[in-house]
């Protein structure tokens, strides 16, 4: 599934587990952790299986309950 070259740029694509990824979604923003997810060695760019956007659709839609919720402080800059 990885080793591909990237759609943007030169590089290769690699698999990567990341601890904590945010999604926004229409409903917030999701969560998910130990996310495998492919990134681009060169550019950054960030390639997510099919699955691990269905399973945000179903957390989003009450289909999937979530392991827990958090808080998340929002401020204003101005």
């Amino acid at each position: 599934m990885y080793g591909y070259k990237c759609e943007y740029c030169e590089g290769i694509v690699k698999k990567c587990v990341v601890e904590r990824e945010s999604f926004k979604h229409k409903s917030g923003f999701i969560i998910l952790e130990n996310v495998p997810i492919g990134i681009c060695d060169r550019c950054g760019y960030r390639y997510y299986h099919s699955t691990i956007l269905q399973r945000i659709e179903e957390i989003a839609f009450g289909k999937r309950v979530p392991e827990r919720m958090e808080s998340i402080p929002v401020a204003r800059l101005a």
